[in-house]
C-alpha cells in the first residue's frame, strides 16, 4: 500500500496534526528574526501572521506564534492575551510550557508579576525537561519584581548549581539556606 506523501510528512504533536513543512517554515522565520531591524518589526510579525493564516481555525499554535512575535518585538501587552488564548485552546506539552514561561515574563513586564508567579510555581513540580532553568529564571525575575529577591536568588542558585563543575552541593545548600527560616 502506497502512503500519501503529504500524510507521511505530517506528524502529531501535543496540539494535533501539524505539517512538518509548516513547522520548518516557522523555524526558518525565527532563524531570520535577528536580521530584522527594529523598524522592521511589523514586517516580521506579518511573516508570522501569514504562516498562522495557514493553520486550521482553533489551532493553539496560531496565537502562540503570534504572541511570540509580539513579545519578541517589544510588545508584551499584545502578547499576553495571545498566550492566554493559546493555553485556553489547549496548547500543552513542550510548547505549552514555553507559553507559560513567556506569558509569565510578559505578565511581569506589564506589572502583573504576581500572576506570573502563580502560573510558574506549579511548573517547578512538572516533569523535568530542558526548560527547567528557564522556568526558574523567569520565576526568579517575577519574585524579584515583587520584592522577594531572596526566593528568586535561591531559585537561580539552585538551577546554576547543577551546571557547575565543582561546588554543586555547596551552592545547592546555600540556595536552600536563602529561603529556610533562620
Amino acid at each position: 500500500m502506497r502512503s500519501n506523501s503529504r500524510l507521511s510528512r505530517a506528524r502529531v504533536c501535543e496540539c494535533g496534526p501539524v505539517n512538518q513543512d509548516w513547522e520548518d517554515r516557522v523555524a526558518a522565520a525565527w532563524a531570520c528574526f535577528d536580521t530584522y531591524a527594529e523598524a522592521e518589526a511589523a514586517d516580521f510579525r506579518a511573516v508570522v501572521d501569514a504562516l498562522v493564516a495557514e493553520l486550521p481555525a482553533g489551532s493553539p499554535l496560531g496565537p502562540f506564534e503570534q504572541a511570540c512575535a509580539w513579545d519578541s518585538t517589544g510588545h508584551s501587552d499584545k502578547a499576553v492575551p495571545l498566550y492566554r488564548e493559546a493555553l485556553e485552546l489547549g496548547l500543552n506539552g513542550y510548547k505549552g510550557r514555553r507559553a507559560k514561561i513567556q506569558l509569565s515574563s510578559s505578565l511581569r513586564n506589564v506589572g502583573q508579576a504576581e500572576e506570573g508567579v502563580a502560573l510558574l510555581t506549579p511548573e517547578l513540580d512538572a516533569p523535568s525537561d530542558e526548560l527547567d532553568d528557564a522556568v526558574r529564571a523567569t520565576l526568579a525575575l517575577c519574585l524579584s519584581s515583587l520584592g522577594r529577591d531572596r526566593e528568586g536568588l535561591s531559585l537561580v542558585l539552585g538551577a546554576l548549581a547543577a551546571h557547575l563543575p565543582r561546588y554543586q552541593r555547596s551552592m545547592a545548600n546555600y540556595a536552600r539556606a536563602l529561603v529556610d527560616a533562620p
